[in-house]
């Protein structure tokens, strides 16, 4: 290996790998594909070497501070392990069944909880999603605990909330072939609430509607219905 690539840092071999396939790393883009076993750590060493680099134009003593001795890798592991792992691991494995009972009424899930970061200042997204699903005969079906494990996996990347419904109906709509789905997201936002506005009591509501829950409004009205019964 010469001196140039062995000096060449983790996340430009990821990017430049990305480029070269034209694949496109949007902060809400799962990556996985694109990072090798041995690299995520050594990714995670180089955020904590940058992260280190912030703290000190923010003028903080990191030498002699002991509160923030070991702030850089605190927040290094937390980014690429937990807050945005999303990014960076594959889809959790899910199993499939087919609809040998031939399901066809309305089923919902949630709520949901959620935790992710708004992509414009890296701050906590917490919140609830609910979803409805309208089975066919040749849909198929997956657990009850793998809706949360693909809600998380959706959402632990820096996000804004409109996309990331999107994208979670969009891997849904993907494995389980419905004849409708929807889901609706309620979060709070502390970019609100501890920066800018400071609004303690905002929340953001959004949906997506596919197939039967866009066509039929009664199919609509139940779903909301249920949902608003519950909540």
């Amino acid at each position: 290996m010469s001196s140039k690539s062995s000096s060449e840092k983790v996340s430009e071999r990821i990017r430049q790998r990305l480029l070269a396939a034209g694949q496109r790393f949007h902060a809400n883009d799962n990556i996985a594909d694109y990072i090798q076993e041995d690299e995520l750590e050594a990714l995670r060493a180089e955020v904590e070497v940058q992260m280190q680099g912030v703290l000190q134009a923010l003028v903080i003593d990191v030498d002699s501070d002991h509160n923030t001795a070991e702030t850089a890798k605190r927040v290094a592991k937390m980014f690429v392990n937990e807050v945005f792992q999303g990014r960076y691991v594959a889809a959790p494995p899910v199993t499939e069944f087919p609809n040998v009972s031939e399901l066809n009424e309305l089923m919902i899930v949630g709520p949901i909880k959620v935790r992710s970061a708004c992509s414009h200042h890296l701050c906590p997204v917490m919140g609830k999603v609910w979803v409805g699903v309208l089975p066919n005969a040749d849909s198929e079906l997956i657990g009850l605990s793998k809706y949360a494990r693909l809600t998380e996996w959706i959402m632990t990347r820096p996000q804004i909330q409109e996309e990331a419904v999107v994208m979670l109906a969009d891997e849904l709509e993907s494995r389980l072939h419905p004849d409708g789905l929807a889901i609706v997201m309620e979060a709070s936002h502390y970019c609100m609430h501890w920066r800018g506005v400071k609004d303690d009591g905002a929340l953001m509501q959004n949906s997506v509607m596919r197939g039967a829950f866009l066509k039929d409004s009664n199919l609509r009205r139940e779903f909301l219905s249920l949902l608003n019964r519950h909540s």
